[in-house]
């Protein structure tokens, strides 16, 4: 015997947000503006540091590695500007608002790991050893980038 329901099945009750997608964009785009801001400032300071402070302390492997954090994180500190600047006018663009999320961690795991790694003699946190925290924020930049492109496709 076959049951046939002329009647759809209650739903269960789903978590409503209660701000509109339009205010959410704008307010991840304002953050990702601000932190862009912030971490433009922090770059110029950090390069600073080591240019000026570190440059006659660490070995030219590790000053290298110090530098390399550097650049990443400022072209992708512009990225993050652009993005932000994007999703002013792609408020829909799910695929832009997780792309700046994923430059956001990878400038702090990519480029704060290396930082890290040049600077101190911390070698671990906690269990992890620093080195393999690098890779994380690579990817995270890879991720960044190619859900950059997939939000390309609506403009």
């Amino acid at each position: 015997m076959v049951t046939v329901f002329l009647y759809p099945a209650k739903r269960p009750k789903t978590l409503r947000l209660k701000f509109k997608k339009r205010e959410y964009s704008a307010t991840m785009a304002k953050l990702f503006i601000q932190f862009a801001a912030f971490s433009g400032a922090l770059a110029v300071m950090i390069g600073a540091f080591g240019a000026h402070a570190l440059k006659a302390r660490l070995t030219p492997e590790l000053l290298s590695v110090y530098e390399t954090g550097v650049q990443y994180h400022f072209w992708h500190t512009l990225v993050l500007l652009a993005v932000g600047l994007l999703a002013l006018q792609l408020p829909d663009s799910r695929a832009l608002m997780a792309s700046g999320i994923a430059f956001i961690v990878g400038i702090i795991l990519f480029s704060g790991s290396l930082y890290l790694l040049a600077s101190t003699d911390i070698r671990h946190l906690g269990f992890m050893p620093v080195g393999l925290i690098t890779p994380f924020g690579g990817m995270s930049f890879i991720v960044g980038w190619l859900l950059l492109l997939i939000s390309s496709f609506k403009i």
